[in-house]
């Protein structure tokens, strides 16, 4: 029951990305920075916790931050890289200290496809995963936590993570700053929210369309 109703508020605020923001902001003014932190590391950080919005998010803030002085893009970006690093080291930490142990338990919080997908990544790209999964939704999340269930040492771990974080953030939260002022992508947001969620889990439907043609070819 609370994992459907974290479901339904992520939901909501995916729908709703900019309205929910710009009343953040309008109403917690720079603590917004502290709770964009928390929502960044709790979907990097957390295994069981993949369907936050995190790339239409950053997105958001970028935006957010193009139209209210209340949000500095120069803060906002060195933060929430350090949320999704401190996020991907947590999860690599539950991933190399519970592993596998996590999917027996009665209460089944992760699904062990989402770990059967991000194993397909790392068969594919190696290291590189880490890097691409940060714009894959669901697979980013499960991407550290695979890594430290034996599959990646720490010191080559870390290497990729940074890269993968400074580059995400970087990449969707200027994006959103460069465009936060189009008469057309504020009158569009929602559009433009579902199209970036689109876009991000292409990888994912490429995946399983090749895998059931492999099966259906042999």
């Amino acid at each position: 029951m609370i994992y459907l109703n974290i479901i339904d508020f992520a939901k909501d605020w995916l729908l709703h990305l900019d309205k929910h923001l710009t009343e953040l902001v309008s109403q917690y003014k720079s603590l917004t920075y502290i709770i964009l932190f928390l929502i960044i590391f709790v979907e990097t950080g957390l295994v069981f916790m993949p369907i936050l919005p995190g790339d239409s998010l950053l997105f958001a803030a970028g935006s957010i931050a193009a139209l209210d002085g209340t949000l500095n893009i120069f803060y906002l970006i060195p933060l929430l890289i350090f949320a999704a690093l401190l996020g991907d080291n947590t999860n690599y930490y539950i991933g190399s200290k519970i592993g596998v142990k996590i999917f027996n338990l009665k209460w089944k919080l992760l699904k062990k496809e989402y770990l059967t997908q991000t194993e397909e990544f790392y068969e594919k790209h190696g290291g590189y995963t880490l890097i691409m999964a940060r714009f894959v939704p669901i697979v980013r999340t499960f991407a550290p936590f695979a890594a430290g269930l034996g599959t990646m040492t720490y010191r080559k771990f870390i290497g990729y993570c940074i890269s993968g974080a400074v580059l995400w953030v970087t990449s969707i939260t200027t994006l959103g700053y460069a465009l936060g002022k189009n008469e057309w992508v504020k009158s569009h947001f929602e559009m433009v929210v579902f199209a970036i969620i689109g876009f991000s889990i292409l990888p994912m439907i490429f995946q399983v369309i090749k895998a059931k043609w492999g099966k259906s070819s042999n």
